[in-house]
């Protein structure tokens, strides 16, 4: 080693990572409690870096910075090793509010109408989740209408496990599930006034034997009404999804969706804008049959961030009704790409709200 050469330190590692911040958090890797382990050896330099989610959509600017950082202050250095971890934050306390045992987060996925994909998009979003990772539960909050059973392929489960007056939830594809559509059969309508309805989601949210989960899902009714009430008012959420398509009838309503997130200060975390553009599957051509930039003009009055734009095209709605959603298909697809984006950017915006409260 020559004289000019710096010598190599974990300690000197450290202070050159002080100077690699987290790009969402605007702080440094160091103060931030993400370097979880440094190994000099001679010429080797090895990095742990624990991501405050699997999810986490700038991943590889992470690595590439503390790359980066250390070979220019230590031009000795032959091979920087980065492994990447995660650890999802937990969203902090919030007065008397409410979270079901070993859960971290509960995101809401709303829209102001039916019909719109609200549902596919949850449950695709919370598939995407754990692809990346992630141990995640999907909550079907839509009593008079569940469709999340059939879209996941379990069309008669005759009712739910229970063992020491706890529910065991339904496990399919690694996320665990609780319905209405589970318990009750077919086709068959719940007429239920608003306090039977509390209690029932009550049951879902603390009887039931979630496990440790980093991303509670809650598929939410269509429009405004005592479900969106009773979940803002006791439970502490994290964040809201607000799904749109692009035209302006569904605009305005959405609008008034994303207004009561506001109004119950459920934090926005930002607009899906469903159907997007039509995909030609013979040509790939791209059309916007249901107009452009409503989820855009949404976002912006807002002030939050479009999460993904996800295409019209028949794979979606086919893997919705087979039980088979798009995002397990094998392969790349722009809309399995769309899911995944999504649940990156929803990470994403988790993790900046959970360290502004920290």
């Amino acid at each position: 080693m020559s004289g000019k050469e710096i010598p190599m330190t974990n300690d000197q590692i450290l202070n050159t990572l002080k100077k690699v911040n987290d790009p969402d958090l605007k702080r440094d890797l160091v103060s931030l409690n993400m370097i979880q382990d440094v190994r000099v050896d001679r010429d080797q330099v090895y990095v742990n870096v624990q991501l405050t989610t699997p999810a986490c959509p700038l991943k590889d600017v992470i690595q590439n910075d503390v790359r980066n950082a250390i070979l220019q202050d230590f031009p000795q250095v032959k091979t920087v090793q980065v492994e990447l971890s995660s650890k999802v934050t937990k969203n902090a306390a919030s007065g008397e509010k409410l979270m079901p045992d070993g859960v971290k987060n509960i995101i809401v996925v709303g829209s102001g109408k039916g019909g719109v994909g609200k549902s596919t998009v949850a449950l695709n979003l919370a598939l995407a989740l754990v692809h990346h990772g992630a141990r995640v539960a999907l909550l079907d909050a839509d009593i008079y209408g569940p469709s999340i059973p059939m879209m996941l392929g379990i069309r008669s489960v005759g009712g739910v496990p229970v063992e020491n007056d706890k529910i065991i939830p339904i496990e399919k594809f690694g996320l665990k599930v609780m319905s209405i559509g589970f318990i009750i059969e077919e086709g068959t309508p719940v007429i239920w006034r608003g306090p039977l309805l509390g209690r029932a989601l009550d049951q879902f949210l603390f009887d039931v034997v979630w496990g440790d989960i980093d991303y509670m899902i809650i598929d939410l009714p269509p429009g405004t009404g005592d479900i969106q009430l009773n979940l803002a008012q006791k439970i502490n959420l994290t964040g809201g999804v607000i799904v749109t398509t692009p035209q302006n009838v569904a605009v305005l309503d959405a609008q008034k969706a994303a207004q009561m997130f506001v109004e119950l200060k459920v934090p926005l975390l930002g607009i899906v804008e469903n159907m997007s553009h039509y995909v030609c599957p013979q040509c790939g051509h791209q059309a916007h049959i249901f107009a452009t930039e409503g989820g855009q003009d949404l976002a912006t009055k807002f002030g939050r961030p479009v999460l993904g734009r996800i295409p019209l095209v028949g794979s979606i709605r086919e893997g919705s009704d087979s039980g088979k959603p798009v995002m397990l298909t094998e392969g790349f697809s722009l809309e399995k790409q769309a899911f995944l984006e999504i649940a990156g950017n929803v990470s994403q915006e988790i993790s900046i709200h959970n360290a502004s409260k920290s």
